[in-house]
């Protein structure tokens, strides 16, 4: 009998191409209710289990329900706050927001993402 994986932790399976993928839901279109899908794959069960928990845990802080309202302004302030400023170190965190507020966020405010 497979082993049953929690609440939030996703599924894992095989694909008939011989890898790995592991999926995860990272929310519900506000408009539909239908749930949205994101996916992971990879050569070994452990790979992808390990990628899985990472995605997971990328994906805390977005609302993938407002992808269609976001401006490309907008969504690289979310972006900023919730995967650069982890990665980044400070002061290149700090180069980084003061040149997307003085140059690309005047340019790219008013487009919106195509889906």
């Amino acid at each position: 009998m497979p082993k049953r994986r929690a609440n939030g932790e996703g599924n894992i399976r095989k694909r008939k191409d011989g890898r790995w993928e592991g999926r995860y839901t990272v929310g519900r279109d506000p408009e539909t209710g239908k749930a949205i899908i994101k996916n992971v794959l990879g050569k070994t069960q452990a790979e992808v289990k390990e990628k899985l928990k990472k995605a997971i845990e990328e994906n805390v802080g977005i609302d993938y329900g407002r992808s269609k309202t976001y401006t490309v302004g907008s969504w690289l302030e979310v972006w900023m706050e919730n995967y650069a400023k982890v990665k980044l170190r400070p002061s290149t965190f700090k180069t980084s927001q003061g040149f997307l507020k003085t140059t690309s966020s005047r340019r790219s405010a008013a487009f919106r993402w195509q889906t």
